[in-house]
């Protein structure tokens, strides 16, 4: 039976709320003859841009699972009264699902970074997880007429898993326009996961981790590329919890009840 979670609308955004534990089972489920399922994780930066962006928010509306990626839609929830379900960061949540792939016996691909980070990623999550089937890579710097032969190779691969570490909006579009030719049970964007497990980025210390605060770690990291991107961001977001927080009216529009 296929697991059916409550979705409400968080500031006009999709999110599921389902735990780790759920996510993994309907992908279990998918894997082995369910309805296929797109998962996509939301954190403030996409939920501050599907705001703005049509076309972004509805491909997160029609993915059949948006879970809490970013340690900020957990605060914000709590601080509106809401209790979440554990949040499970994007790249935990995709190597849960490879040990899930490499004891069921299921193949997965990946696709996006570059070519050399793709196939580092590749195998150090063979490493990560023997017996770990990877049906094939292709990075993510793929031209627009080039589409049709990704999502072929995708398809002809017979993965039954699909990673895709392309950045958004990109991701979500991809998946949202190809997602009934791609021919796999499940797909799921992480972003810049590949760097990171691929050895070519540090991840944050296990604390910062735990506390919420790889983001903080990134924006150390890379300064330049995200400090425009996050004071953008992080101050609209924290903007809309305030004037939630203090009117009822808008509280109530910021968490909308939709049902499964």
């Amino acid at each position: 039976m296929i697991y059916r979670p409550e979705r409400i609308r968080f500031f006009d955004c999709p999110l599921d709320l389902v735990s780790p534990t759920q996510l993994l089972q309907r992908a279990q489920e998918a894997a082995h003859g369910g309805d296929p399922v797109r998962i996509e994780g939301l954190n403030v930066a996409k939920l501050i841009d599907a705001r703005v962006q049509g076309l972004l928010r509805d491909a997160l509306d029609e993915a059949e699972l948006v879970h809490i990626d970013g340690s900020g839609i957990s605060a914000g929830l709590r601080w509106l009264g809401v209790n979440p379900p554990a949040r499970r960061a994007g790249i935990d949540l995709m190597q849960d699902l490879c040990g899930q792939a490499a004891q069921s016996g299921v193949g997965v691909y990946l696709l996006g970074a570059r070519p050399a980070i793709v196939l580092a990623a590749a195998q150090r999550l063979r490493e990560m997880f023997p017996g770990l089937h990877i049906a094939g890579t292709s990075d993510g710097y793929f031209r627009d007429d080039e589409v049709t032969h990704v999502v072929a190779a995708i398809r002809n691969s017979g993965a039954r898993y699909l990673f895709v570490g392309i950045s958004s909006p990109k991701k979500e579009l991809f998946l949202q326009r190809h997602w009934y030719e791609l021919g796999v049970a499940l797909a799921m964007g992480v972003g810049g996961s590949f760097d990171v497990v691929s050895g070519m980025l540090p991840r944050a210390p296990l604390l910062m981790q735990r506390f919420g605060m790889e983001w903080m770690f990134r924006l150390w990291l890379e300064p330049r590329r995200l400090f425009a991107r996050y004071l953008r961001t992080n101050c609209a977001y924290l903007l809309l919890l305030l004037r939630a927080r203090m009117s009822r009216r808008h509280r109530s529009r910021a968490i909308v009840r939709t049902g499964a």
